[in-house]
């Protein structure tokens, strides 16, 4: 299935989804960036959900299932 979630993307690459995002396991993801800059209601919604989806990333459960996807710079 794919699904299509409109989120805004900041100068130094920071991607911040406008509705909040629950999947079932990992996905691949295209990203598409458009011309338009966002409108300020946009990039507030975006700020103000932030802190209700890091509660959800931010829980032990979501390190371990993602913990394999972290690459650590070899010395």
């Amino acid at each position: 299935m794919l699904k299509t979630i409109e989120a805004v993307i900041d100068q130094n690459g920071t991607l911040r989804f406008l509705e909040p995002i629950q999947l079932p396991k990992f996905r691949r993801v295209l990203v598409t960036i458009l011309n338009d800059e966002p409108t300020d209601e946009m990039t507030n919604l975006a700020l103000k959900s932030e802190p209700a989806l890091a509660k959800d990333w931010e829980r032990p459960e979501e390190d371990a299932a993602w913990g394999h996807l972290i690459q650590l710079p070899s010395v």
